[in-house]
């Protein structure tokens, strides 16, 4: 038996992703793929401990217990199907390692399916979106609180994904220009753009930056760890969009900082903005999303109307 998977499952996985672990054609996943599957592995596993299970010992009942957790309610069809596979894949591996004895996931792929459709993107409605900037604005009780706020405005009011959050530095962010922006590098297919911050933002991002740069800390991010500067995880941004949303009594949509992209996009298309220009604010080459986006407006503007 693999004892490192009893002593430290994280360590365990995240060995296992780097060493073996691949897709359904035996290729290994990209790197993107391994932060993303790490995070969710992680996320189930914070649920077992909290239902005092392990790796080598949960059963269907968890995984059902699982599903219905406030964060997992909200997973899209593509999102449960995406731990689906993890699931049936990692159980597989530990019966082969002898950590367990049965895949108690064997059975989700069965039960889960890919949409036939693209599910409609997650957003804020405006109100929900104006009780979140309100939020925001309420002083902050200490360093890590300022942080966390910060960085929630950062997805609401400039749009950006969580990797280039993660990668933002000080001196990507001029909140005094006139107006206000983002510098975002190119990355990938994304060539690099100023984005002009909401106006809610500014001041909450002006206080980060001013005490961002008086702390004692390697490196020059704009968001990192405050012990020592290393870059924040997907699933800490996760975490700190969820808390945002719980604060004010949000709970019918995925918390998550895509939805808070979307509500950005949303905002800025209601406003009157182009897909052209609203797509590349986002740092988008097509108008698929956009598109996805402004279906819901007409979509809601059709309710109202009967």
């Amino acid at each position: 038996m693999d004892d490192l998977w009893l002593s430290n499952p994280t360590l365990a996985y995240r060995d296992w992703q780097a060493r073996e672990a691949a897709g359904a054609d035996r290729r290994p996943f990209s790197a993107r793929s391994i932060v993303q599957h790490q995070a969710m592995f992680e996320h189930f596993r914070r649920h077992l401990v909290a239902r005092g299970a392990t790796v080598a010992t949960f059963g269907t009942d968890d995984i059902e217990a699982f599903w219905q957790t406030p964060h997992a309610r909200t997973y899209s069809q593509a999102t449960r199907m995406r731990y689906a596979k993890l699931l049936d894949r990692l159980c597989r591996h530990l019966v082969f390692a002898g950590v367990r004895q049965d895949n108690p996931a064997a059975g989700l792929l069965a039960s889960v399916r890919w949409p036939e459709e693209e599910p409609t993107p997650q957003y804020l409605d405006a109100t929900t979106d104006q009780q979140l900037q309100a939020y925001l604005q309420h002083p902050a009780a200490d360093l890590a609180s300022l942080r966390s706020r910060a960085i929630v405005a950062t997805f609401l009011g400039a749009g950006i994904t969580a990797a280039e959050a993660r990668s933002a530095r000080m001196v990507d962010l001029y909140p005094d220009a006139v107006p206000p922006y983002l510098f975002v590098p190119a990355h990938g297919p994304r060539d690099a753009r100023t984005v002009h911050l909401a106006d809610f933002a500014v001041p909450l991002l002006r206080d980060w930056l001013a005490r961002r740069k008086s702390l004692p800390i390697d490196g020059d991010l704009l968001f990192s760890l405050l012990s020592d500067g290393r870059p924040i995880t997907d699933m800490s941004f996760g975490r700190l969009v969820r808390t945002a949303l719980e604060a004010i009594g949000a709970s019918d949509v995925e918390m998550s900082p895509r939805t808070l992209r979307n509500t950005f996009c949303r905002r800025q298309l209601l406003a009157g903005r182009s897909h052209e220009d609203v797509s590349q604010m986002l740092g988008l080459t097509s108008h698929r999303t956009c598109d996805r986006i402004a279906a819901t407006i007409a979509e809601s503007q059709s309710k109202n109307e009967d």
